[in-house]
């Protein structure tokens, strides 16, 4: 099982399956995010019967519209992808996985799809009432789909409420509760939500302030702006809230993905938080350079953050991967060990039980039972292997960490010049504004590559690396898949912004 597989088949179906993620990134938090805003527009028209908040609705609906449909795309093939080149994982833990993907998929976008069209096409065809309705059951239902999905991805991150069969080589669910509550699956549906609300209300204000600049469709976009400020203002300081809470979960259960995304490789008490710094992209773990290149640190604040109090001690990564005897850490190398062992006693356990030697079998089960903990650590070949990519989790975390303070602050300028009765002569900040909407998609491609390339190795955290997940594929295959997609996802892309840029140019209907 650990040997003869193809180390370039398993990086290509990586990297299928991040370029799948991001394009399918691209639409997501979007259609998380501004069926809110939309639900409050539609409600402002509902209260006070304007024709101009209805047209604005409208408009802001059909945008929604186009990118919702493009999404959609996107994410059934990267669902396809688990089963063609993931097919070791899905049979592995499909029980458990495949569960919240069957619910996203019957219930919430069931929900999502049936209110979706009355909420486009129910104007002057149902009452006010109901038709208001729909539009907040739709929002309702894009966020319960992100539920699911989150909830499935919180388990690969921190994998609860289950057990391993060693009778079938499968992870079973024992406990669907835990799963569902699982606090890694919590913070970052929380995290994720807010942080999509946050880049629709910069999406919002983006094609806002360029009607602003060029003089067409004032009151409807100045109207726009003050909703999408307040909410994004509010969505900034929940992101915060939820980001430090996302933090401390990774300091309790994937202590290297903090340690990585910190650039932390010797753990210390009162640890510093990196505030600004240049990483050290050819250091490795274990050897004797320099970190970073250089850093301004915030004295005690990593230690604040991972533990909720000064002077206790934040693990570095070479104590993850060598061990610290002094803390409690037991290192990779160790878990191999054990790892290793449990390997060997599973297959002993099959051999023993296919013989009819039930004695033999037992004892071999027990002993399985004390190492299963680290069964993934036994397909590692180096204790090396057990740390991510640290230069590309610091960078992306440090970039969505330092956009996320900025954005508040456009958010706050808005409403401010607003209040004052002078946005249209703020050409600066309208122009910042205008591409507000594409420093929110860096942020939100770097929150994912934070979530995903800080657990590296794993695909189940500490049960399953992403070298025994993979399908056994040639490299040629997945290679030519990653280009087949490549070209279909920039097509879709192409459509999606030639779509919106028509819609944007005809504006929202003049009453």
């Amino acid at each position: 099982m650990i040997e003869n597989f193809d180390l370039t088949m398993v990086n290509w179906a990586r990297a299928q399956f991040a370029m799948t993620a991001m394009y399918h990134w691209v639409f997501v938090p979007l259609t998380l995010g501004i069926t809110w805003i939309i639900a409050f527009y539609h409600t402002i028209y509902v209260k006070t019967g304007s024709e101009e908040w209805k047209n604005l609705t409208k408009f802001w609906m059909k945008l929604f519209g186009i990118n919702f449909a493009i999404g959609v795309a996107t994410g059934i093939i990267m669902e396809f992808e688990f089963g063609t080149n993931w097919s070791n994982y899905s049979w592995m833990v499909g029980d458990i996985f495949g569960a919240p993907l069957a619910i996203e998929g019957i219930a919430a976008f069931f929900l999502e799809a049936t209110f979706f069209a009355v909420m486009f096409f129910g104007w002057n065809r149902v009452s006010k009432g109901f038709h208001l309705f729909s539009t907040w059951m739709v929002a309702v239902g894009s966020n319960l789909s992100a539920v699911w999905i989150l909830v499935a991805n919180g388990w690969m991150q921190h994998p609860v409420g289950q057990a391993f069969n060693p009778d079938t080589a499968r992870f079973e669910m024992q406990n669907f509760t835990d799963v569902v509550f699982n606090p890694v699956a919590v913070s970052k549906f929380t995290h994720t939500t807010s942080s999509a609300m946050l880049f629709a209300a910069l999406f919002i204000i983006s094609i806002s302030s360029f009607y602003l600049l060029k003089g067409r469709h004032v009151k409807m976009a100045k109207r726009s702006i003050i909703v999408a400020s307040v909410f994004g203002l509010l969505a900034s300081g929940f992101v915060g809230f939820t980001g430090d809470e996302a933090a401390y979960e990774n300091a309790r259960h994937q202590p290297m993905k903090l340690a990585a995304f910190e650039g932390l490789y010797q753990g210390e008490k009162n640890a510093g938080l990196v505030a600004f710094g240049m990483v050290n992209s050819k250091k490795q773990v274990g050897d004797d350079q320099d970190a970073f290149h250089f850093e301004i640190r915030i004295p005690g604040l990593l230690t604040m953050l991972a533990n909720r109090k000064f002077g206790t001690f934040v693990p570095g990564i070479n104590d993850l991967v060598y061990g610290n005897a002094e803390q409690g850490i037991m290192g990779a190398a160790e878990k191999m060990e054990k790892g290793k062992v449990a390997i060997t006693q599973l297959d002993a356990y099959k051999k023993f039980k296919k013989a009819g030697d039930e004695a033999a079998a037992t004892a071999a089960l027990s002993i399985f039972d004390e190492n299963k903990d680290y069964l993934g650590y036994g397909f590692l070949t180096r204790p090396e292997e057990a740390a991510p990519p640290v230069a590309l989790s610091f960078n992306a975390f440090h970039i969505m960490v330092v956009l996320g303070t900025v954005f508040p602050l456009v958010f706050l300028a808005y409403l401010y010049f607003s209040y004052k009765d002078t946005l249209l002569e703020q050409k600066w900040l309208l122009g910042t504004g205008t591409i507000m909407f594409f420093l929110g998609m860096v942020a939100q491609q770097a929150g994912w590559v934070v979530a995903e390339v800080g657990r590296q190795p794993w695909a189940i955290q500490d049960l399953l690396p992403v070298t025994v997940a993979r399908s056994n594929l040639t490299a040629g295959t997945v290679q030519t898949t990653f280009f087949m997609f490549l070209v279909l996802f920039t097509i879709l892309l192409v459509a999606e912004i030639s779509i919106m840029l028509k819609q944007i140019s005809l504006g929202p209907k003049e009453s």
